[in-house]
């Protein structure tokens, strides 16, 4: 438990931005979910503007910190990967 004033208020801090960091990183989680879904539905144009949403909320994370920029990277390629096979029918 806290015991300076300084402390009380770091603690306070801490909880205001643990509950946007998970309200982000849900949005996130979100957009990455609608995303996959849509690839494997097979609505090609659907998935394309999901891919989008989904690339653009990524890299938002990415840049307030929610994950690390390789692993917003790394998702987003994943995605757009699957989305390529899916739009020329190839594997």
């Amino acid at each position: 438990m806290a015991n300076t004033s300084s402390a009380k208020k770091k603690t306070r801090q801490i909880e205001r931005r643990t509950e946007i960091n998970n309200d982000r990183r849900k949005r996130v989680r979100t957009f990455l979910k609608k995303a996959q879904e849509a690839i494997a539905n097979g609505n090609v144009k659907e998935a394309q503007e999901a891919f989008i949403k989904a690339q653009s909320e990524t890299v938002r994370g990415a840049n307030s910190g929610i994950m690390h920029k390789r692993t917003a990277s790394r998702k987003i390629s994943r995605l757009a990967e699957k989305l390529k096979v899916l739009a020329t029918g190839k594997k």
